[in-house]
């Protein structure tokens, strides 16, 4: 039953993203008189719907996504008027764009010609655009302030939980006993022990333990002071910091040689400000940024261990059944208390929202990226008609692009089956 509940939290969470990132649409829309004809979350047949005004409000039975349908997404070529279609000599690509665009304008009716979505001015329809990824941009800050700052979250503490024995490189991690030949670490010999306060490191007051683990870092090959707090007293040492390879703080993926202490830290749950909102956000759009930069080789890999049985990549692409099945482990662990799987919860939604955003920005339609760059692009050519006065150029015929539409079109329906596929097959666990 809590499996099942904690997969029903996070799909319905997912739709409810998916809402309102249509409604950060279907907001300028309306304020910029745009006439839309639906709103729906989800694809395919039709489950439940209603209508208000002009616009028909519903669920569909695939709950992949959703839309809103704007009239005049299509313009007509320059020199038709409104609604007229002309019969020209076309190749197979020129027809298909031909035959998308009489079935756009088919929505105009008399006296739209204000209320297409082509007609408007760029920065309004940069706005329209923008205002779906906007929304899931500012769930993604209100779900991680909401984490950081009302919940908060375990932050390593400069007090030791353990000592390890002896030196084993990043490479070698996961190695249960200290080889024959290994060294001991700097904290085992000069007697660190668990539940010393580190309070001060080569001469700098320390109760920040990231602030102390990039000292550490950078101390390597040298013998730096530090002084713990050990049952009430202060105990000065002098340690020799080794060098060795260790992950790299920022890329996970990437081994580095620096300097090496040997201890592990304790933790506790700490509520932090605004500025650790700012600074989260700003590090995770950095890493699904160029996740999604990667996500061709990801889906490889995805392959793999759809149809391979290769281990699935933690880190890699996950659909919406991936997510729920997440959301079912957490809910159902043994491991977690109450407040560490709302946590979970709230960050899963959070990093999902980002993740949704930056997608949506990527600059090739269907997306929505593709109309922004559109737009952006008519704002180009009328500055430089402006400035070097020529004839306004119009709006950007934004239908010329529809064969690569098409084609992204069918990879992102692939890419979705491929996911659902291996989510259900090879799926991604959690074990924390």
């Amino acid at each position: 039953m809590a499996y099942l509940v904690g997969a029903l939290i996070l799909f319905f969470g997912l739709l409810v993203s998916i809402a309102l990132h249509e409604l950060g649409h279907f907001s300028f829309a309306k304020l910029f008189k745009v006439r839309t004809t639906q709103f729906m979350v989800g694809f395919g047949p039709t489950m439940w719907s209603w209508r208000r005004g002009e616009t028909e409000y519903g669920i569909k039975w695939i709950p992949l996504g959703g839309y809103i349908r704007m009239i005049g997404m299509l313009p007509p070529r320059k020199g038709d008027a409104p609604g007229q279609i002309r019969q020209v000599s076309t190749g197979p690509f020129q027809g298909l764009i031909e035959s998308a665009r009489g079935a756009a304008l088919e929505e105009v009716r008399p006296g739209d010609e204000n209320r297409v979505f082509y007609a408007k001015k760029w920065w309004q329809k940069l706005l329209i655009m923008f205002g779906g990824p906007a929304m899931n941009l500012l769930l993604a800050v209100v779900f991680f302030a909401i984490l950081l700052m009302g919940i908060g979250t375990n932050q390593p503490q400069p007090v030791i939980r353990e000592v390890a024995e002896c030196m084993v490189p990043a490479s070698q991690s996961e190695v249960s006993e200290c080889p024959a030949n290994a060294a001991p670490t700097p904290a085992m010999q000069v007697g660190l022990q668990p539940g010393d306060r580190i309070t001060a490191f080569n001469g700098k007051p320390i109760d920040d333990y990231r602030e102390l683990q990039e000292e550490i870092r950078d101390a390597g090959g040298s013998t730096v002071p530090m002084t713990v707090e050990r049952d009430g007293r202060d105990v000065g040492l002098n340690v020799p910091i080794a060098r060795n390879q260790m992950y790299h703080l920022e890329d996970p993926d990437k081994i580095v040689e620096v300097g090496f202490l040997g201890i592990t830290p304790t933790s506790a749950v700490e509520r932090q400000g605004p500025g650790a909102v700012a600074s989260t956000m700003g590090d995770l759009t950095v890493r699904t940024a160029g996740a999604l930069v990667r996500m061709p080789e990801k889906m490889v890999g995805i392959w793999h261990a759809a149809f391979g049985g290769e281990e699935r990549d933690p880190n890699g692409p996950i659909g919406v059944v991936g997510v729920s099945r997440i959301g079912g482990d957490v809910a159902a662990s043994e491991i977690l208390d109450g407040s560490e799987k709302i946590s979970y919860f709230v960050m899963l939604l959070g990093s999902l929202n980002l993740a949704v955003g930056l997608f949506n920005l990527v600059p090739l339609l269907p997306l929505d990226g593709g109309h922004i760059a559109g737009a952006l692009l008519e704002a180009i050519k009328k500055g430089f008609a402006k400035i070097f006065r020529r004839p306004d150029p119009g709006y950007v015929d934004v239908a010329k692009a529809l064969p690569v539409t098409y084609v992204m079109a069918v990879v992102l329906i692939v890419m979705g089956g491929l996911l659902i596929y291996a989510d259900l097959v090879n799926p991604v666990r959690f074990t924390g």
